[in-house]
């Protein structure tokens, strides 16, 4: 009996000097942090020492999101085709009344800068389309995947999956899919139809770009709504279910009402990623036919970057109209946040 509480303490022993062992080196790093932190904190005090801790952060964002802002705006109020500011006329609002300069707004062909109009007029109907079967689709699977189902856990897995996957991507397995000899109409002319050119069809091709974002986001969304059904308390419907209330109508005065803060926060996200919508569409249509598909962030990437000549004025001051936009959507997101706190 001795001799095994000696082993056993002889085990311990050696665990210990293993462990030991194994964390001198971050007793070592630790030691040699410490002395710096303690220098910083005799120095700002200790309630200061959060803003310590947050510079390094606060430096990065400014130094690759404010001050890129600053210099898209010098940009925007400048000319001419050279790249370095130095070198570029001032031209003021310029590039703002070009953008602006239309005989009808509601008719693109009747503007300067047709193709930025013909992106507004294209990333509007995207919009609108898009965030509407978003969040009905996104509602419609999460109150399925809310309730008491066989494979539960793998529908929700599999719903989810697609957001894990880049845009580019997703856009290549669709573009895969969806080709003139691609998969599907592989299988249309399997049964006897027809091929069809998605590609070469406005209206397909609108469709599919709507269709590929809704696949590939929606999980996200109904993540989001679900968490917000699963918030809502049982007894709620067990006391609508024994006054015998019809299912539409507990729909409509308990989970709808309750889930609405959830629902303003999908809807003011798929928003704001819908008006930036780019990779996707770029990889899958590249924009076409003609100008189908082309929206108002491609427009700004062939005017700056890819056009034979590259216009950095025109393609900023669209950006600077474009950051205008998510920054209203922005503020309608925290609005909506604070109201979903304040519920």
């Amino acid at each position: 009996m001795a001799h095994n509480s000696t082993a056993q303490s002889d085990e311990m022993s050696l665990g210990d000097r293993f462990n030991a062992v194994a964390a001198w080196p971050m007793r070592i790093l630790f030691g040699l942090l410490d002395r710096p932190f303690r220098a910083i904190q005799r120095l700002f005090g200790i309630e200061r020492m959060p803003y310590i801790f947050l510079l390094p952060n606060l430096a990065f964002f400014g130094l690759f999101v404010v001050v890129p802002l600053f210099i898209n705006f010098a940009f925007s109020a400048t000319g001419g085709t050279n790249l370095f500011l130095a070198d570029r006329p001032f031209v003021g609002t310029e590039q703002y009344r070009y953008l602006a300069d239309c005989g009808s707004y509601l008719d693109p062909s009747t503007c300067r800068e047709d193709r930025f109009w013909r992106g507004i007029y294209n990333t509007i109907t995207f919009v609108v389309f898009q965030v509407a079967f978003m969040v009905l689709f996104s509602l419609v699977t999460a109150l399925i995947l809310n309730r008491k189902i066989r494979g539960r856990g793998f529908f929700r897995a599999a719903f989810f999956f697609p957001v894990l996957l880049s845009p580019v991507v997703v856009a290549l397995i669709w573009k895969w899919i969806l080709l003139r000899d691609g998969v599907l109409n592989a299988g249309l002319t399997s049964i006897g139809l027809d091929r069809i050119l998605f590609f070469v069809d406005p209206t397909w091709s609108m469709f599919w770009a709507i269709f590929v974002s809704i696949w590939a986001h929606m999980g996200f969304y109904t993540l989001i709504l679900l968490a917000g059904l699963q918030a809502i308390p049982p007894d709620l419907y067990e006391a609508a279910e024994m006054d015998g209330t019809k299912r539409e109508r507990i729909f409509w005065r308990i989970t709808l009402p309750l889930l609405w803060p959830n629902l303003l926060v999908v809807i003011v996200l798929a928003l704001i990623k819908a008006v930036q919508i780019f990779d996707e569409v770029f990889v899958l249509t590249g924009g076409g036919p003609g100008t189908a598909t082309q929206f108002i962030v491609q427009y700004i990437y062939t005017t700056g970057f890819s056009n034979q000549v590259q216009n950095f004025g025109l393609a900023a001051a669209a950006s600077v109209v474009l950051g205008v936009v998510l920054f209203a959507l922005t503020l309608m997101q925290l609005a909506a946040s604070r109201r979903r706190e304040d519920n």
